[in-house]
């Protein structure tokens, strides 16, 4: 992306660009993001491998669906989570390399 162009970004686009890293600010979020990097998982496997409720699990999951980070496919009654792109695969691989610098 060439950031020279936008170098007056509407406020609606911070506004959405704020929000959007909120949403990674929260620890839980980010290891549930950083688990279905690995798998498409339903809701229980997540829960089961951060050893959280399932409530828990879907309360991060419902904000993740809202900001589009992550997407699901129904199977039956089960639903799975996967994420939703390779934007999101960069921003965790990008935030990971930067913290460990």
């Amino acid at each position: 992306m060439d950031f020279e162009k936008h170098n007056q970004m509407e406020p609606q686009t911070l506004h959405a660009l704020a929000e959007l890293f909120k949403v990674f600010g929260d620890p839980t979020r980010i290891r549930i993001l950083y688990t279905l990097l690995q798998s498409e998982l339903c809701v229980q496997e997540i829960a089961d491998r951060l050893s959280m409720t399932q409530s828990a699990i879907s309360h991060q999951l419902r904000i993740l669906k809202q900001m589009a980070l992550v997407k699901f496919r129904r199977d039956g009654k089960t639903i799975y989570y996967s994420l939703a792109d390779d934007h999101v695969v960069t921003i965790m691989a990008q935030g990971l390399e930067h913290v460990l610098e």
